[in-house]
């Protein structure tokens, strides 16, 4: 009993073979043989880029049943060779956690508590408000009394946009080409400032 207990000893094992850095087989268990890495069991696999910055590091996505189960840094991407900052090695959990709201919180003018709302009609909310500033504010030619006065300018000075770095490149270009048929004209990025 005494040596069936000793020849599992890991330093028993490593000294019979002859493994005394203890990195081969002298060191794996039998629960160690049976580990798989957790991507081992998706479905699918699918090439992505890192919604973050604008650097466009490539990233692979691990699908099963239609849901993320890992995200890793592409090592055939040209930009990242594999390498995710720590943002971009977040990803999963940007796409996962449990504490995403799943739906629109709006509290009422002079309200004290937040209320649930469908997105389709905080959506709707934003438009209308949207609409509503822009009309109200929307200036076809320079004032006068300024430096280019009676200048056609189409333009609203009453709404502005302050972007984030956690939206891609497509998404800022959109929003940019959004805001100028608009005519909002003071768009930045935090990256800038």
């Amino acid at each position: 009993m005494r040596l069936s207990v000793l020849s599992r000893w890991p330093l028993l094992r490593q000294l019979k073979r002859g493994d005394l850095a203890g990195l081969g087989e002298s060191a794996r268990s039998q629960r160690s043989r049976e580990l798989a890495p957790r991507t081992a069991s998706a479905d699918r696999v699918a090439r992505s880029v890192c919604p973050y910055c604008a650097v466009g590091c490539g990233q692979i996505v691990y699908v099963k049943d239609e849901k993320i189960i890992d995200v890793e840094g592409d090592p055939d991407s040209p930009i990242s060779q594999g390498c995710l900052c720590p943002k971009g090695a977040a990803t999963f959990q940007l796409a996962t956690a449990d504490q995403r709201q799943k739906h629109m919180l709006y509290r009422r003018p002079r309200g004290t508590t937040w209320e649930q709302i469908p997105l389709d009609q905080a959506m709707d909310m934003v438009a209308q408000r949207v609409k509503r500033t822009r009309d109200e504010t929307w200036e076809e030619r320079a004032p006068w009394g300024t430096k280019h006065e009676g200048t056609v300018v189409r333009r609203t000075l009453g709404i502005s946009h302050l972007g984030g770095a956690t939206l891609d490149d497509e998404e800022n270009y959109l929003l940019k080409k959004l805001y100028t048929a608009l005519g909002i004209v003071q768009v930045e990025n935090q990256a800038r400032i």
